[in-house]
């Protein structure tokens, strides 16, 4: 009976790290940055783990930002705490991106940025096949490993367009919703249990 009542520890097998994934914040993880967020690991290793916050919107449009991609009218995204004035990209364009790093499934990260304003000019990327952050999140050895010992994140895989598709703050209990009843419950939970 104790175990059913402990909803907010986390699954065992919901603790293993690895590129590719998402990690979901605990409901009251108490940080500016991760609050209530969703982060895709883009690379995991003993060296360290980075990753893009996919759920936080900024008040910021890539076409008025960066010149030669005017025709992606899209927000661009607080990636993380790490390096807030360096840009990112994930995609879904693979190949036709020289220099890009592939993550998992049709997911890659980075590359030209040229080649993206080329692809850009003739109307050639679609909608959520790109999508752009402000800075990163980093962890460096063990800092991760630690974090997740803290029951601060679940680790779930999800597909390919909720990553590129989940841009609202709402994406965090949508995504928690999907992945496990047991944190259904933590979807719910309001922010300050007072208040319930």
């Amino acid at each position: 009976m104790e175990k059913e009542l402990d909803f907010f520890a986390i699954n065992p097998e919901d603790k293993i790290a690895e590129k590719g994934r998402i990690l979901i914040s605990e409901p009251f993880l108490a940080d500016t940055f991760f609050n209530r967020s969703v982060v895709y690991l883009v690379d995991h290793s003993d060296e360290g783990s980075v990753g893009f916050i996919i759920n936080k919107s900024l008040d910021i449009r890539i076409e008025k930002t960066i010149e030669g991609l005017e025709s992606l009218s899209d927000t661009i995204s607080m990636g993380g705490p790490v390096a807030s004035n360096t840009l990112h990209y994930l995609h879904t364009l693979g190949d036709l991106i020289p220099g890009s790093f592939w993550v998992r499934d049709n997911i890659f990260w980075g590359g030209d940025l040229d080649e993206i304003r080329k692809l850009s000019a003739t109307g050639s990327i679609r909608k959520n096949q790109i999508r752009f952050f402000l800075g990163y999140s980093g962890w460096s050895q063990g800092q991760l490993q630690k974090e997740l010992t803290e029951n601060s994140w679940v680790i779930a895989r999800v597909k390919p367009e909720t990553i590129m598709k989940s841009r609202g703050e709402d994406s965090w209990r949508e995504i928690l919703r999907s992945i496990n009843k047991k944190y259904r419950i933590w979807a719910d939970f309001p922010e300050s249990p007072e208040m319930n």
